[in-house]
């Protein structure tokens, strides 16, 4: 029997959040699938079947044994080294064999009905290619997950040290601020924490691209889906929780050096090289900026650990931006 749903998780050195994450997914009403054994779970008939495919890149905290001995259910594919959140899905993509394909983060939280509710939208809405839920934080607000494609004007505010100096049109289009948090629309794209697709999404346009190692893939991917001619949908009616960051918390100058260079692959993918020359050298000056700054606050004796740990991070990240 096909899976109605394939649930893919990559997981690095987070074994409590993938735990709590798991046992979300297996008190959902679904009816979970054991590579081993067939159905692990007990529903009533007509419940949908979900597989749930863990990638784990090289974790040291025990997440492997703990997803073996605590979800026999789940198909483990333990990798040797860390092969990123990119390379990580499109490995179990590969494999996967449900009608649609859900890219949830182990730091999440399923609620309720949430995954029947994505899986009936996408059937109900044939024209629609990828769906995301409403994405709550940790005390219970609603994470901004839904977005317009950024311009250059969007990406020289956003998640930069500008960004509060923004003219408050400019990110308010950008996050899709027009419309409500509870309600369902379609949007440009959707995060990449909580990301489903249907099946002939992946058929025809193949996986993420593996040129961006974590942030940007999602966009990518969504922008590619539209070009083929399906829609994106924000459904607020389903919820999960994302704790946000847990695993890039572990590598800072790493996540920022990750997220810039997809901004910038995707600048240079869509807007052309000049594009992504003058974001380049926008993001070198701007973290130079940061790096001066912090350097001087060190020399007149500023919280000076704090100052040489961001001093160090920043010299980092510009080292990588010039390296390209």
């Amino acid at each position: 029997m096909q899976p109605d749903l394939s649930i893919i998780i990559v997981n690095w050195n987070v074994a409590d959040l993938l735990a709590a994450c798991l046992e979300s997914i297996a008190a959902a009403p679904v009816t979970l699938i054991s590579p081993h054994k067939g159905a692990a779970s007990s529903a009533p008939t007509g419940t949908m079947w979900v597989e749930v495919i863990v990638v784990d890149s090289a974790s040291t905290d025990g997440s492997t044994a703990m997803v073996r001995e605590r979800f026999p259910w789940v198909r483990l594919l333990a990798q040797q080294e860390n092969i990123g959140f990119t390379r990580g899905n499109n490995l179990a993509l590969e494999i996967a064999q449900g009608r649609s394909l859900f890219l949830l983060n182990p730091d999440t939280v399923v609620h309720g009905d949430a995954l029947n509710i994505l899986v009936k939208y996408l059937d109900d809405h044939p024209h629609v290619g990828i769906v995301g839920p409403r994405v709550l934080n940790g005390d219970g607000s609603t994470q901004s997950t839904r977005r317009r494609f950024p311009t250059l004007l969007t990406a020289v505010f956003e998640s930069t040290w500008l960004q509060g100096l923004a003219p408050r049109r400019i990110l308010d289009r950008y996050y899709v601020t027009d419309q409500p948090d509870d309600g369902t629309f379609e949007v440009d794209w959707v995060q990449g924490c909580a990301l489903m697709a249907r099946r002939e999404v992946y058929d025809r346009i193949g996986g993420l691209d593996a040129g961006y190692v974590m942030f940007s893939e999602e966009l990518d991917w969504c922008r590619r889906a539209k070009a083929a001619g399906w829609g994106v949908a924000y459904v607020g009616s389903a919820s999960i929780t994302h704790y946000g960051g847990k695993s890039t918390e572990q590598v800072q100058a790493n996540k920022h050096i990750y997220f810039q260079q997809s901004k910038i692959r995707y600048f240079r993918k869509y807007h052309g090289v000049l594009a992504a020359l003058m974001m380049r050298l926008y993001l070198i000056l701007s973290y130079g900026w940061q790096w001066l700054l912090e350097g001087t606050k060190w020399l007149i004796g500023s919280r000076r650990g704090l100052r040489a740990a961001r001093v160090a991070m920043y010299g980092q990240v510009i080292r990588a931006l010039l390296r390209g």
